[in-house]
């Protein structure tokens, strides 16, 4: 599915990959120890922010720690928005494919492990919000994420992906925490997607695949349970310094349809989503690691419900150092939040979250609110 071009072969990845900050930019954002980055599904801004009934936590939240109330996606449907949080762009991958993993030709998947450079696929004016309406232009890429940027300087990351079965990530596009498409008893139709690989945008990298590089690999991601699973991390405190964190698809809003009717209820799936969102909160703010050090919570959608044009979803951040109730009308979108935590560890910006226009954010990332 991916291919490269001769332009993009041309560029290198040290053009693409090192862009410097302006001065105020690095300023504006405290030096970051812990970014705990929740990815919700599928909802707009107004299906969820004001649904008090069903979206209490979520509601009083958004008040109570800092809020961009015009923030926008970047696209349809989830893979390209994952892939744009974590690497500032689509790599020319479009739709929900999964990765051909491993480059095995025998692989259903269909998007080759990405790695080295090409040209990306252009974003239509009615999805790119925070930069004006205005189309985002096909542009030349490096297949890098932030997990690289990270593992580079010897900063940490993981993926925790919840139903992941306990064997790991290794191939495997679905699961229901138990089964998965590897499974050769079941029926695949029977199969509850509770984990998908299209929220999981890390897997779909060559250095991650490769899996033979300590503290960057396909080991970096697991469950929410489990003796290396999210939960057991919070409650010794050890936690790396980026956890992408996404609820399975009953609890991130997204829905199935053969998981049970609750599951397949719009209503029910919101109110599940709020109080997943509070049991999350909850547990990082009781981690050991929430205490030490400057720490934030961003809380994100990944697009809305295709039924609302622009694609303006909930972003909300909460920070144990600075100023809370912040409520920003400052246009962003994922490659402002991508730049954002760049800035706070210490990374130069990727792809386009170097372009023109993209903002850094920082009244809603302040050490103390502004007079």
């Amino acid at each position: 599915m991916l291919k490269k071009t001769s332009l993009a072969l041309c560029l290198s990845a040290t053009t693409l990959a090192m862009p410097a900050f302006a001065d105020e930019e690095r300023e504006a954002i405290p030096q970051l120890d812990h970014v705990f980055l929740i990815v919700m599904e599928n909802h707009s801004a107004a299906e969820v922010l004001g649904n008090t009934a069903r979206a209490p936590f979520i509601n009083q939240y958004a008040h109570a720690a800092n809020q961009a109330t015009q923030y926008f996606a970047i696209g349809h449907p989830s893979l390209p928005n994952y892939l744009h949080i974590v690497g500032g762009s689509n790599f020319g991958v479009a739709g929900d494919p999964n990765p051909k993993w491993h480059d095995d030709p025998g692989s259903p998947g269909t998007v080759v492990p990405l790695t080295g450079s090409g040209v990306d696929l252009a974003t239509p004016a009615a999805l790119t919000g925070a930069v004006g309406g205005q189309d985002i232009p096909a542009a030349p890429y490096i297949a890098r994420t932030i997990a690289d940027q990270l593992h580079e300087v010897r900063k940490s990351w993981k993926s925790y992906q919840e139903s992941l079965p306990a064997s790991g990530a290794d191939s495997v596009d679905a699961s229901d925490g138990i089964f998965s498409n590897l499974s050769t008893d079941i029926n695949p139709a029977d199969l509850a997607k509770l984990y998908a690989v299209k929220h999981n945008p890390f897997v779909y990298f060559e250095s991650v695949q490769r899996n033979d590089e300590p503290g960057h690999s396909l080991r970096n991601i697991v469950g929410f349970d489990g003796v290396n699973g999210l939960y057991a991390d919070l409650r010794s405190g050890h936690v790396p310094n980026l956890s992408l964190i996404a609820p399975n698809q009953c609890h991130d809003m997204h829905g199935l349809s053969n998981a049970g009717k609750l599951c397949a209820n719009d209503a029910m799936l919101i109110e599940m989503g709020d109080l997943t969102v509070k049991t999350l909160v909850g547990a990082i703010k009781a981690s050991p690691a929430w205490k030490e050090g400057k720490n934030a919570i961003v809380m994100v959608w990944d697009e809305n419900d295709f039924s609302n044009s622009p694609n303006l979803v909930v972003m909300i951040v909460d920070t144990n150092y600075g100023a809370h109730g912040v409520q920003s009308a400052t246009p962003y979108n994922h490659h402002s939040l991508l730049k954002t935590m760049e800035a706070g560890f210490g990374l130069h910006c990727l792809n386009h979250a170097c372009d023109a226009g993209v903002l850094v954010m920082s009244d809603l990332f302040a050490r103390s609110a502004r007079r």
